[in-house]
């Protein structure tokens, strides 16, 4: 056990997060099991060793992290290890890559009926699904999902400023007074390429090729994630990782022709649109259907999860426009459910809100119909219904 400690106290002296995520301040933390999922690189071990370094002196045995990539946990269970710690005087168990140990929800509820004054915070792949596959754990584990960089929280970092994050509906009614409190600070047009590019994962921060660090989270992503955890055959790969390809290449300008992404791959459509929801449990993609539609159906469009993969995946053909809806789909996701708009929207927003994404460069004097949401890029400022399309990154 002093080993672990030893290690639990190296960390988190060692932490350094210099942005505070908003979801530190949205977790109800008196809840006794918590349930922290992202896709890889988003910073999910940073954050639970920042929570303990915020709530717990550094020499504090009440609390602990661990990690089930340690090799002790191929003979011993969780539910045996925190029974120990408990019998310590431990109170908080934080569990980095929960998914590594086979019964991990079954050892989880065990902990929970056992120790009623015990803790446990863990994480594991968005490609889990905590309540849906693990009826042991319903009712008792609240879950939360922790996300890559807002473009907040990358300009807070850029900057050191420390803006504040506001509702959708703040925003639409309000924008023209928030960004006149923030262009004084900040030029957001300065940094926002920059974020399309390589802000949404905080790896970008280390002293390494970004590109060639997302491409490797990539492939972990599917060679880990949706294989371990899906119980997939590992023989079904390549086919997996060409889908995910060829949907980057076609782009999400039309609807994706299911039959020939099947013949390409040589499976079955049904397999097709299975790997399709892999690959959006993992976060490399987004699917978006018309309203009054959802999977199994066929989506109206795919897109990749968030721009910086485009940029990783197929870095010649990224289309302004393109990356553009992307980034607006992905800041929405969160909060929103977004469907394929019609003639007049690019998107609807909850079933209501008509949204379309445009160049605010655009030549000539044009046309912006009432009804309309127009998030612009290219510039800083709004006006009315147009709002710069920077701003709605505010997650």
């Amino acid at each position: 056990m002093e080993a672990f400690f030893r290690t639990h106290r190296y960390l988190v002296e060692h932490t350094n997060a210099p942005v505070r995520r908003t979801l530190m301040d949205e977790i109800n933390w008196s809840d006794r099991m918590i349930g922290i999922k992202g896709t890889r690189g988003v910073g999910k071990t940073t954050f639970l060793l920042q929570y303990a370094k915020e709530n717990f002196d550094i020499q504090d045995k009440q609390c602990l992290y661990i990690n089930m990539n340690n090799f002790y946990f191929q003979g011993h269970g969780i539910s045996e290890f925190a029974g120990n710690f408990y019998k310590r005087g431990g109170r908080v168990l934080l569990i980095d890559q929960v998914f590594k140990q086979p019964n991990w929800s079954s050892e989880l509820r065990k902990c929970y009926d056992l120790y009623p004054n015990l803790k446990i915070v863990f994480t594991g792949s968005s490609v889990m699904r905590l309540k849906d596959e693990n009826p042991e754990l319903n009712g008792i584990v609240q879950s939360y999902n922790l996300r890559g960089f807002s473009f907040r929280e990358f300009i807070n970092l850029q900057t050191g400023n420390t803006f504040h994050p506001y509702t959708l509906e703040e925003i639409l009614k309000d924008h023209e007074r928030i960004i006149k409190q923030i262009l004084p600070k900040a030029s957001p047009n300065r940094y926002f390429q920059d974020y399309i590019h390589h802000g949404f994962y905080p790896f970008f921060q280390e002293h390494r090729n970004y590109s060639e660090n997302l491409l490797k989270t990539m492939n972990m992503m599917t060679e880990v994630d949706i294989l371990l955890i899906k119980q997939i055959e590992l023989k079904y790969l390549t086919k997996i990782k060409k889908l995910f390809y060829q949907i980057a290449e076609e782009g999400p300008a039309k609807a994706p022709n299911v039959s020939k992404l099947a013949q390409d791959i040589e499976t079955s459509r049904a397999t097709v649109m299975n790997y399709i929801k892999y690959l959006t449990d993992a976060r490399l993609l987004n699917l978006i259907y018309p309203i009054g539609q959802d999977f199994p159906k066929k989506p109206a469009k795919i897109l990749l999860h968030n721009s910086n993969l485009m940029y990783a995946i197929y870095p010649i053909k990224v289309e302004k426009q393109e990356a553009m809806e992307t980034f607006f789909v992905n800041s929405m996701w969160k909060d929103h459910k977004v469907n394929t708009g019609n003639r007049d929207c690019s998107f609807i927003v909850d079933e209501k809100l008509k949204f379309r994404i445009m160049d605010a460069k655009i030549p000539g004097k044009q046309r912006y119909a009432p009804d309309v949401i127009y998030a612009r890029y290219n510039t800083e400022i709004g006006k009315d219904n147009q709002i710069p399309l920077w701003l709605l990154g505010n997650g």
